[in-house]
């Protein structure tokens, strides 16, 4: 079922969802499992499943010299949905990116999504690689988020990439994009990055899950810009628990995002990360049923791996 539909059939009641790695490469799909198995009970109508791109790693051989070697950490994201949906029957929702695949490459993979009776996608144009100071498609791939949009809207319609096909069977892709509350890193204002997610709905995105953020003032700001802009799609909040004292640094560091200063001193005076993670909570569940009260159809947690801490959160807020 569709995220939209999913929506539409809870009739106003909030929904619960959350992401998840895949394990990285050496390990098996029970260690996704058994992130997901404490987290049931709360009756997720979705899952999505992060895609991690290759990575280039440069090994020195004895003669000294560097050979570059392709490295994918993270492989599994399409196995995982599959068995996701067939191991708890709910929908899986993978992420798909520019970065790292040709138009051909997604179009294929768009096609083994479809055949698995996947019925939604999050269209991303992925982080540039570490190498890299700005982000760089592929040749023949799509360079932003837009141009993935469009390429499986295009699909949905029964437009492939060979014109020469006919009678080609159309995909039915419910299409998420995402929504920086604090603007995308790279955007040089927050209104023009909404001018740009403005034209992810225009080619055929279905509803937003923002970045993650911890002053809701952020998200209610950020929804009522892109309503005047004429959005009109769901726009679902990302939420994550701060856990440890290094994420005081690489958060803001790594997602360009604020933290409040009542949550920055509560992290500082903690004795321990196991309080921090205490603190993370307690300040993620006050967010949620804030967001609950608000209205907000689906909450949806950035769980990287740990159920623990989202047991602990959805058990006070659903």
């Amino acid at each position: 079922m569709k995220v939209t539909q999913h929506i539409e059939n809870a009739n106003g009641k909030p929904l619960f969802s959350f992401e998840i790695l895949p394990p990285l490469k050496g390990q098996n799909i029970q260690s996704i499992f058994d992130s997901i198995d404490p987290l049931m009970e709360f009756n997720p109508p979705f899952i999505d499943v992060t895609y991690h791109r290759e990575e280039y790693e440069y090994k020195e051989l004895p003669n000294g010299l560097l050979q570059k070697k392709i490295v994918k950490k993270r492989p599994g994201t399409v196995g995982i949905c599959a068995g996701i949906q067939n191991k708890y029957n709910v929908d899986a929702i993978p992420h798909i990116l520019c970065g790292g695949f040709t138009k051909e490459d997604t179009e294929n993979l768009l096609i083994d999504l479809d055949f698995l009776g996947i019925d939604n996608v999050v269209a991303l144009r992925g982080d540039a690689l570490k190498t890299e100071t700005y982000f760089h498609p592929e040749k023949e791939g799509n360079a932003y988020a837009s141009e993935l949009v469009t390429q499986i809207s295009n699909l949905n319609k029964g437009i492939y990439l060979d014109e020469d096909l006919k009678n080609s069977a159309k995909t039915n892709f419910c299409i998420g994009v995402a929504g920086y509350p604090e603007k995308h890193m790279e955007a040089p204002s927050l209104d023009s990055d909404i001018h740009f997610l403005k034209q992810k709905i225009k080619n055929g995105a279905d509803y937003i899950i923002t970045q993650m953020f911890f002053d809701n003032k952020k998200f209610f700001d950020f929804v009522d810009k892109c309503r005047a802009a004429g959005i009109t799609v769901p726009i679902i909040p990302g939420l994550k628990p701060i856990a440890t004292k290094k994420q005081l640094n690489l958060i803001p560091h790594r997602f360009s995002l604020e933290l409040p200063d009542d949550l920055i001193m509560a992290v500082v005076k903690a004795k321990d990360n196991d309080e921090v993670k205490q603190i993370g909570i307690e300040w993620c569940v006050v967010q949620s049923k804030e967001l609950v009260a608000a209205g907000i159809p689906v909450l949806h947690y950035y769980s990287m791996g740990k159920a623990e801490n989202i047991k602990a959160i959805a058990q006070a807020v659903f």
